[in-house]
């Protein structure tokens, strides 16, 4: 997108955006659709699992009658077969911001995914798009000599990334190497370009965000929360909904969509590398390990406002907010 198209007049002040974070299993959705009774707010999701068709009990999105009674943006745009970067969601949220600015309502953005709250902010280097040829052959090199072959081939042609990518994670160490074998320049040297444009004082959103953030201060209970939720999502069906998309041959393992917390492990259990115990065990404790990564984000986010875990608590404080700044 040509970011000089997205400036807002000189004359009049950006638009806000109203942003809700936090850990998941910290009550964000509860809490945006509370407020949707409150004021005319769309509500556009920030969820990187909740994107894909098919993928409901374990991303925990809310019902069909839910969704109607309380419309989300960019829920089930995207099938799990076909990977949503980061990248696509910057242009679809900025998309979506303006529709509902036109649309007379306030941008409600709701979710987990930091990356994506970070990259909305900052904007993202000029990357390269996705290139299933080249995909393929770098899928091909780590099949036939394994990742750890890859992570080396990354190494020499992009240094501080291999060091930055652990040879485990084969997402990022395939797009790493595909931005360089597609564009012949490394990953490092987009990020400087961007950086560069950055302080020359290159604008990159014609928004203005407003960061709001649930942040338990009681790592047990949200522990206890977590498992309660992981509990509640097998009673539910969780494993009948992963075995629907294990039947497909479209899918694998290796997908972001099934490598999302809760799926992976089930997925494991499916092809009978874990019992059902250890499944149960690895999601809890994957999930975890997700709301620590969120709670990271959340400590190094600047200009953040706090929210209560009381609902009617963040409520009137985001409220008293809005009026405050006249939106």
């Amino acid at each position: 997108m040509d970011r000089d198209s997205t400036q807002p007049s000189q004359h009049s002040a950006p638009p806000d955006v109203i942003c809700i974070m936090g850990p998941t299993a910290s009550g964000k959705t509860a809490l945006a659709m509370e407020l949707y009774s409150h004021r005319d707010f769309q509500i556009i999701s920030v969820d990187s699992a909740q994107v894909y068709r098919g993928m409901d009990i374990g991303t925990g999105k809310p019902g069909p009658e839910m969704l109607e009674q309380y419309p989300h943006r960019l829920i089930d745009i995207r099938d799990p077969a076909e990977p949503y970067s980061a990248s696509e969601f910057r242009g679809d949220a900025i998309h979506e911001i303006r529709t509902a600015h036109e649309l007379g309502k306030i941008p409600l953005l709701v979710g987990g995914t930091m990356l994506y709250f970070r990259v909305l902010r900052d904007g993202l280097a000029d990357m390269p798009d996705a290139d299933p040829e080249v995909r393929q052959q770098i899928e091909a090199l780590a099949e036939s000599e394994g990742w750890e072959q890859v992570h080396a081939r990354l190494a020499e042609v992009d240094p501080l990334a291999a060091e930055r990518i652990h040879p485990n994670d084969p997402q990022r160490l395939q797009r790493a190497l595909e931005v360089y074998l597609v564009s012949g320049r490394s990953m490092t040297e987009h990020h400087q370009l961007e950086q560069q444009s950055l302080e020359e004082g290159q604008p990159l959103l014609p928004f203005k965000l407003h960061f709001f953030a649930i942040q338990p201060a009681d790592r047990a209970q949200l522990h206890g929360r977590i498992a309660s939720r992981f509990h509640g999502m097998l009673q539910q069906g969780l494993v009948d909904e992963v075995s629907r998309l294990h039947e497909r041959e479209d899918l694998h393992e290796i997908l972001p969509s099934i490598k999302s917390v809760g799926y992976r492990q089930v997925w494991q259990y499916l092809d009978g590398e874990i019992g059902y115990d250890g499944m149960v065990e690895r999601s809890i404790i994957a999930t975890r390990q997700l709301a620590k990564r969120q709670l990271t984000w959340l400590r190094s986010w600047p200009d953040l406002l706090t929210l209560s875990e009381s609902p009617a608590k963040s409520i009137d404080k985001l409220l008293n907010y809005m009026d405050s700044i006249s939106i």
